[in-house]
């Protein structure tokens, strides 16, 4: 019954995310009408908590339009003073993910993934590129999750020799810097959420140097 729940939850979080990421007619996104307010916070949050980096993938092609939507969800994402100092990289191509997969130290799982994004900031638009690129990073993972993908977070920033060979590989010029490479396919095998909440790491008013239990 758990699986189910979950099942359900995730599908209605992706279709709420598409609808989202669809235009109306007025050009912004318009949130699924057949979802009350409960529904939709429910599956938000659902799909919040389940995100979980994925390393394992099914030999399954993801298609474009799926990506673009992951790179839309991400170009969603706040940034300081509208900005946007970000950019995105798409790659499917098989000999650039094997040679990022050889050089890159926790990107191994490149060789099988059908498809991978590199976060990329632009260092001259915005003294906060990082974060943002950050928030758009989140925003993309939590977009794979929602559409029954999988996905995984690995560093290229600030690791110059990570940094330099997604630069080289893919053609990426000065003074673009790549935040990250996310892998993406659809995952292979059942992966679980870690639970990460830890309430003795929670302030309230002020720090607490005693914790409570």
């Amino acid at each position: 019954m758990k699986k189910s729940v979950g099942y359900l939850l995730g599908a209605a979080a992706g279709a709420m995310l598409l609808a989202q990421c669809t235009p109306g007619p007025s050009g912004n996104g318009t949130a699924n009408a057949g979802m009350d307010k409960n529904e939709k916070s429910e599956a938000v949050l659902e799909n919040i908590f389940a995100r979980k980096s994925v390393r394992n993938y099914q030999k399954k092609t993801v298609s474009k339009d799926t990506l673009d939507l992951l790179v839309k969800a991400g170009m969603a994402a706040p940034t300081g003073m509208n900005r946007q100092p970000w950019e995105f990289v798409i790659f499917t191509d098989a000999q650039a993910k094997d040679v990022l997969a050889d050089k890159l130290p926790y990107a191994k799982m490149l060789k099988e993934a059908p498809a991978a994004i590199v976060v990329v900031g632009n260092t001259e638009s915005s003294k906060l590129w990082m974060e943002d690129c950050c928030a758009a990073t989140e925003n993309i993972l939590l977009a794979a999750e929602a559409l029954g993908l999988g996905a995984v977070w690995t560093a290229a920033y600030p690791y110059e020799e990570r940094m330099e060979a997604i630069r080289s590989v893919l053609g990426i010029p000065d003074p673009y810097i790549p935040l990250c490479l996310i892998p993406i396919g659809y995952p292979e095998g059942e992966q679980q959420a870690k639970d990460k909440w830890k309430p003795e790491k929670i302030h309230y008013n002020k720090w607490q140097f005693k914790k409570f239990s």
